[in-house]
């Protein structure tokens, strides 16, 4: 193993067993050791400064060093180191040192300066401390956001004396120093073109041919070539290659997924490498329970970028282990997992009755984006839960201004999709207005859409927005350079314009213009309504020729003028008969009946969604007596039970006339 030497003179530079770092600099001239120093380092660094910082030795910082045999040496932000024979004596004893003690030591520093001041009082110092240290000072840096090394740390003699024996003698190294300085520098934003990077890239390449390289050291040089360079370059492919080559039983839990990551950069070739894959996905079942709440994120997010649906056993049980680790997350990693979650459609309860715990005990300390994410994920899965929606509702009261305008639009939809009215809702949506009032022009036209149609799902009408949103300026913005306006944007302004008509008659405003409506609120996409159960239908159906004695009594799938279709329409005549379908003189009644599935309920509840909730209500609007038939309701029913509820549900008298 190679040694660095922090010796009483001056930097030994030339002498990187590493005897020597801060050693014998009075062996060269001073004119060399300029020379050395000012080709090696100048362009190491880019900052993020127009131009990168240049680092160099000066002569008058040399001067800070006697020269003389015996006299102490007193470096730049160092301790007073003693007599030659006190570092003799120092240099047997570290000799004996476990490196281990000096990691531990490394780890509990907190600033670049600590490290150095650290590192130069040891005499010996093992490449893998000194690559340690370099991660260190990468680590501790890296906390204050994604920057290059600040100016007193460039100009620090021990830094500089650490980065030029690594370039100088990079084929001394061992392989795990070697890679981790070169994680180390490239993070620490270091010139990819300077002389320093080029030589460890070089040593790298020369033993990646060889095939030396262990399968951690494999995984941070392909990790760090995908920073340095792109996903492109040939020797990522070769390091892929070989990673194929070893037998995922010798990974690590951090390698598999340093590994994934790797892949996810290369995510264009992900049919080239799906065989690689599918055999990660399937060992990677052994390891969850191994992997740590940073990992567990790093590899949902992979899978993400990959696409890797098929992989949905590695997905549940990542779901099972996610739910034990919730508190255990950062506000980025947990948003991540509900992103995964999210995208694969994966949910359970458990999951959700972690995530109400978390939200409800940390709700107004969230990240804005971690509670539109939750909120999101119960929005797209249909999950009521009301201790989520209340808590997140509290936190929009006390903290909107936290929240960007399409964070407030992700985090107000569930509110209507899922058909649930906080406790505070009085001041929500009176926060809500306040903040349109103000910030109405930075909105998104499709996020603001968005938000004003899911509160008029639950009845709380936007009256005092509905004249912007149906002005031709609004209109032009939300179309965008498209065309035409998307089916989608128009089936919600034509939804919020018969809301205007039939729950808000007092509105006087603009009318929405007949080339912005749609015909039917019921499309394979985008639709205003969700399909009936067939499966319900045909029961219904057989029920309904029961009672009514023919097929003709009722139609089924029936568009209005309103643009809502109806499962079941039955038409009535002043005196309570029931009229044949095709019939439309002396029609004095007409029931709509909803045979409401389990896709018109929340998940798993009898909870009606905002959607179906508010067709029913305007149908009643409209002169329909509707009468609801939830699944949970006839789903058991023999034929005779069934017939008997539809007579309950249908007529009020005991005697049917048709």
């Amino acid at each position: 193993m190679a040694l660095i030497t922090l010796r009483k003179n001056l930097y030994r530079l030339s002498d990187f067993r590493m005897h020597g770092t801060l050693a014998t600099l009075k062996s060269q001239p001073p004119t060399h050791v300029h020379k050395v120093v000012k080709d090696c380092p100048c362009s190491w660094f880019c900052s993020q400064q127009p131009e990168p910082f240049k680092v160099r030795f000066h002569h008058a910082r040399c001067k800070k060093f006697h020269l003389e045999n015996g006299n102490d040496l007193h470096p730049l932000r160092g301790p007073v180191f003693s007599q030659v024979s006190d570092w003799d004596r120092l240099d047997q004893n570290v000799k004996n040192q476990d490196s281990q003690r000096f990691y531990k030591r490394l780890s509990n520093l907190t600033s670049s300066e600590e490290v150095l001041s650290f590192i130069s009082t040891m005499e010996t110092l093992p490449d893998t401390v000194a690559a340690g240290a370099l991660q260190r000072i990468c680590e501790v840096e890296k906390k204050d956001g994604d920057q290059g090394l600040p100016k007193e740390i460039l100009e620090n003699s021990i830094f500089q004396a650490l980065c030029f024996q690594f370039e100088q003698e990079p084929s001394e190294l061992s392989n795990t120093s070697l890679v981790t300085a070169l994680q180390a520098l490239i993070l620490l934003h270091v010139d990819p073109q300077s002389s320093l990077l080029l030589n460890l890239v070089a040593e790298c390449q020369n033993r990646l041919k060889k095939g030396g390289l262990e399968v951690h050291n494999l995984c941070i040089l392909g990790e760090s070539l995908i920073r340095l360079y792109s996903p492109g370059c040939e020797i990522l492919e070769l390091i892929i290659s070989q990673l194929q080559g070893e037998k995922l039983e010798t990974f690590t839990p951090e390698d598999i997924v340093a590994l994934y990551r790797i892949l996810q950069a290369c995510a264009e070739k992900v049919d080239e490498h799906q065989p690689f894959l599918n055999k990660i996905n399937n060992f990677s079942l052994s390891i969850v329970s191994n992997l740590s709440p940073k990992l567990m994120s790093q590899m949902l997010t992979a899978l993400v970028v990959l696409d890797q649906s098929q992989a949905l056993p590695l997905i549940i049980k990542l779901g099972k282990y996610v739910v034990r680790h919730i508190p255990h997350f950062t506000h980025k990693e947990l948003g991540r997992v509900l992103e995964a979650f999210i995208y694969f459609g994966h949910h359970d309860r458990f999951l959700t009755k972690a995530l109400e715990q978390h939200v409800a005990a940390f709700h107004l300390t969230l990240d804005p984006e971690v509670v539109s994410r939750v909120m999101e994920y119960c929005s797209r899965k249909l999950i009521l839960s009301k201790r989520i929606l209340s808590a997140v509702a509290e936190t929009f009261v006390c903290q909107s201004e936290k929240f960007s305008p399409s964070q407030i639009s992700t985090l107000m939809e569930p509110f209507g999709k899922l058909n649930y009215l906080p406790p505070n809702a009085s001041a929500l949506f009176r926060k809500l207005e306040n903040v349109l009032f103000t910030h109405f022009n930075y909105f998104p036209p499709k996020a603001l859409l968005k938000l004003l149609h899911s509160c008029s799902l639950i009845e709380c009408h936007p009256v005092n927005f509905m004249a912007k949103i149906f002005h031709p300026f609004f209109l032009q913005r939300l179309q965008g350079e498209e065309s035409h306006l998307d089916r989608l944007s128009r089936a919600q302004l034509t939804q919020l314009f018969l809301t205007s008509i039939l729950e808000c008659p007092f509105y006087k405003g603009p009318k929405l213009l007949p080339k912005y409506q749609v015909k039917s609120f019921l499309t394979p996409c985008c639709s205003m309504e969700t399909p009936m159960d067939f499966h319900l239908y045909n029961s219904v159906k057989i029920g309904l020729i029961d009672l009514l004695g023919a097929r003709l009594y009722f139609a089924s799938k029936v568009l209005t003028p309103y643009y809502y279709t109806i499962d079941v329409e039955i038409k009535l005549d002043e005196e309570g008969f029931v009229l044949p379908c095709t019939v439309n003189e002396d029609v004095h009644k007409r029931i709509a009946l909803c045979i409401d599935g389990p896709q018109r309920f929340c998940s798993n509840s009898k909870h009606l969604l905002g959607k179906e909730a508010i067709k029913q209500r305007h149908l009643q609007l409209l002169g329909y007596q509707v009468v609801q038939m939830p699944y949970h309701e006839i789903e058991m029913l023999t034929r005779l039970e069934l017939v008997e509820y539809l007579q309950r549900k249908l007529f009020s008298q005991n005697t049917v006339h048709w």
